[in-house]
């Protein structure tokens, strides 16, 4: 039987840069698959995040799996991950998904921006033909979870997202933000979440985007400016405040272009908040004069204010998790069931058969109609002898003991006697090679 597992970090364990580096973009997700099937993985799936890179996946071998996964994200990061990366499996890899996607283990404990990024990348592994029964169900029932709590706690009430934590630290910085020049870089999700947590402040809103469309869609919703890209360094010198959330690949905002505008506000101090992962701001942007550089890791003391004030609704959220994952585990031990169930069927209905098979020529000359009486007896027969010991073991498979019950079975009428396990059978079927997938479009 196939076992889940999970590999990553996260802004608890791991810095800023190398989440950086270890982020996997949309169009680097076929080869990760790729590697990950060839070292032996049955399904795969990343979740790459400003806070997070994870690997889950499902394997005969969980720990050889995971260990597979761990070295893969060792080579992408060109170092050793000792201490940084975390591992669960089984039971713990659920628990931990199902966590993930209701936002209990993210730095802003309730932000909704988590279940779409999730949502998201089980959305791609499916495209990829990478998501089978396991992970399939682990996701399903993790964005049920997440609908739970946030329809079941005050988890979600407030400030809830990277974005708006972001809106809160200029809050901090400035006090009110009545007719402060801010600049939104970028119109993605991130960039709209800002922008709602602007509306109503009085701030002077500028939204810049590669695409103008999107720029002022945004800027039309939220009462601001749509600015062409080609203006950014114009009204860098004008802006008081700029909020970064771009999906470039490389620094948007460099030394070079950053000197010219230092020069040009004439010691006017620009507060930056860099809420992209990769960082759109070149850290060394934060050793020079009159500009001060927050990154997302420098969210963290306004999040852990955020959390005191979620504790009670997170504990209830917890509590939901655990129900959830009694109820997966139950499921998973009814897989390892269905194999033994159909032996036991099989192994009693041949019985019966030879039985009936000794002593029908006993009988002399049967009428269609005499055998079908016989078959439907013996249907009959096997149902009945088997009605109990069935019941017994659906019971007792969805309990912690439920694999040793199984395991006994087996042994007590000999089932595995010339019988192909599911795993050999799932093993078998991995090997086969997948249909050539169509290239995702760009977009």
């Amino acid at each position: 039987m196939s076992e889940l597992f999970v590999v990553g970090l996260n802004h608890q364990t791991a810095p800023l840069d190398l989440r950086e580096k270890l982020a996997v973009s949309k169009d680097a997700l076929r080869p990760v698959f790729e590697t990950l099937r060839a070292r032996g993985l049955a399904e795969e799936l990343v979740v790459s995040t400003c806070n997070r890179v994870e690997i889950y996946g499902s394997a005969e071998n969980g720990p050889a799996a995971a260990e597979q996964a761990r070295a893969l994200l060792a080579e992408r990061a060109g170092a050793d991950l000792d201490g940084m990366l975390y591992a669960h499996r089984g039971v713990d890899a659920v628990r931990h998904a199902f966590r993930v996607a209701s936002s209990l283990d993210s730095m802003v404990v309730g932000e909704p921006q988590i279940l779409g990024q999730v949502k998201e990348a089980y959305d791609l592994a499916q495209q990829e033909g990478a998501v089978g029964t396991l992970l399939g169900r682990c996701f399903t029932r993790a964005f049920a979870v997440a609908k739970r709590v946030r329809s079941e706690t005050g988890i979600a009430e407030g400030t809830v997202s990277v974005s708006s934590i972001a809106v809160s630290l200029a809050r901090k910085i400035f006090g009110e933000l009545g007719g402060r020049r801010v600049m939104l870089l970028g119109a993605g999700e991130m960039g709209e979440a800002a922008a709602r947590s602007l509306a109503g402040s009085g701030a002077r809103l500028a939204v810049l985007n590669r695409s103008p469309e999107k720029a002022e869609r945004l800027a039309e919703e939220c009462h601001g400016e749509a600015i062409p890209y080609e203006q950014l360094t114009a009204k860098l010198v004008r802006s008081d405040i700029v909020i970064t959330s771009t999906s470039s690949p490389k620094y948007v905002l460099t030394v070079d272009v950053m000197q010219g505008v230092t020069k040009a506000r004439r010691m006017r101090p620009l507060f930056i908040i860099d809420i992209a992962v990769p960082r759109d701001v070149d850290p060394r942007v934060h050793d020079m004069g009159n500009v001060f550089l927050y990154d997302v890791d420098d969210l963290q003391q306004v999040a852990e204010e955020n959390l005191r004030e979620r504790k009670r609704s997170a504990e209830a959220a917890e509590r939901i998790v655990e129900v959830e994952v009694a109820e997966f585990e139950a499921w998973r031990r009814s897989l390892e069931l269905t194999p033994t169930i159909v032996a036991l069927r099989k192994q009693f209905a041949e019985i019966v058969k030879a039985e009936i098979a000794r002593t029908t020529p006993r009988l002399g000359e049967l009428t269609p109609k005499q055998r079908k009486s016989l078959d439907k007896m013996a249907s009959a027969m096997v149902n009945k002898l088997l009605h109990a010991p069935l019941t017994t073991l659906k019971k007792g498979a969805g309990q912690p003991e439920g694999g040793a019950l199984i395991e006994a079975t087996r042994q007590l009428f000999d089932l595995d006697e010339g019988e192909e396990s599911e795993a050999e059978e799932r093993r078998r079927e991995s090997e086969r090679p997948r249909a050539a997938k169509p290239e995702l479009a760009k977009g």
